[in-house]
C-alpha cells in the first residue's frame, strides 16, 4: 500500500486508527474455543465489527507463533481474510543481517501479504535494507517505545542527544518516507513534538493509547501533520472490551469512540 492511498484512507474514514490483534486464547470469549480455529474465528468477528472505523490492522507475530503451526494457519487465514482494503502490520520486530533480513522479509511480503514490518534498528543498515526490496512495502523503525523498560537504552546520551534520536537521524539516511515510519510510544507525548521535528514528514505508528494510558488528544496534538502522520493503535482496549458473546458489539463501540475523537483532532489539526 502507497503513502497517497494510506492517507486516502484516514481522509476517508476521518480515521487514523490501528487494531492491533493481539489475540490471546485465555482472554477471547470462552464459546469461541469450541469453533475449529479459536483463534481465526475471534480475529474474523472483530474485523467484520471494525472495519468501517479503522484504516490498518497489526498482528502480533507472538500471539500466533506462541501456538505453533496452528497459530501461524491462523495468522495466515487473517491475513488472507483482511484483503487488501487495510495497512496490514505484521509486529514482528525483527532485526538480523543479510540473508536473515531477506528471508523475514519474503515471509511476511512474498509469503503473506503483510504491508509493513516492525524492526529493530539495533544491528544496523545492513538489518534494515532487506526489508525495503519491494516497492509498497514499509519498514516500521522502533525508535521511541511506549514500554517502561525504554528508559534503559532510548534515553542514553549520544552525541547530546537522546539515543532515539539518533536512531531516528541515521534510520532517515536509510528510506525516505514513502517507505519508513517510526514506532513512537503514546506514553511519551510530551516527546512527540521535538520528535517530530527529527521526522516532519514520516508517518508515526503510535502504540500505548487505550490499555497503557497514553493520551488520543496530546498525541495528535504533538504529532498530527498535514497528511496526518499518525496511526494509532489499540489493541486489548478493543479486543476485550467484553468476554461475553457480545465482544464483537463491544470492541465496536470502542472503536467508533476512538474513530469519533479522531475525527475531532483531524479537524483541529490537520
Amino acid at each position: 500500500m502507497t503513502r497517497a492511498e494510506i492517507i486516502e484512507n484516514i481522509r476517508k474514514k476521518n480515521s487514523y486508527l490501528c487494531i492491533g490483534l493481539d489475540t490471546d486464547l485465555d482472554k477471547i470469549p470462552k464459546h469461541l474455543l469450541r469453533s475449529e480455529d479459536p483463534v481465526f474465528e475471534f480475529n474474523r468477528q472483530i474485523i467484520d465489527a471494525t472495519r468501517d472505523l479503522c484504516v490498518a490492522y497489526k498482528p502480533n507475530m507472538a500471539f500466533y507463533e506462541a501456538y505453533g503451526v496452528e497459530g501461524w494457519k491462523s495468522l495466515v487465514k487473517t491475513d488472507s481474510y483482511l484483503g487488501s482494503d487495510h495497512f496490514k502490520i505484521a509486529d514482528a520486530k525483527r532485526g538480523d543481517i543479510g540473508n536473515t533480513s531477506e528471508r523475514y522479509a519474503r515471509a511476511f511480503f512474498d509469503q503473506m501479504s503483510f504491508d509493513a514490518i516492525t524492526v529493530a534498528p539495533y544491528m544496523g543498515e545492513d538489518s534494515v535494507k532487506p526489508f525495503l526490496y519491494k516497492p509498497g512495502k514499509w519498514v516500521v523503525v522502533l525508535a521511541h517505545t511506549s514500554n517502561p523498560g525504554s528508559q534503559d537504552f532510548q534515553l542514553l546520551e549520544s552525541d547530546g542527544k537522546p539515543l532515539y534520536a539518533s536512531v531516528i537521524k541515521k534510520t532517515c539516511e536509510w528510506a525516505d518516507p514513502e517507505s519508513l515510519m517510526f514506532v513512537v510510544g503514546a506514553t511519551h507525548a510530551d516527546r512527540i513534538g521535538a520528535i517530530r521535528q527529527l521526522a516532519p514528514d514520516h508517518f508515526f505508528l503510535v502504540p500505548g493509547v487505550g490499555a497503557q494510558g497514553g493520551s488520543l488528544e496530546a498525541v495528535s496534538k504533538q504529532g498530527m501533520t498535514r497528511d496526518c502522520g499518525l496511526l494509532v493503535n489499540a489493541s486489548r482496549s478493543i479486543l476485550y472490551a467484553s468476554a461475553g458473546e457480545d465482544f464483537a458489539e463491544a470492541a465496536r463501540k470502542e472503536a467508533l469512540a476512538l474513530q469519533q475523537e479522531m475525527q475531532k483532532y483531524m479537524e483541529l489539526y490537520m
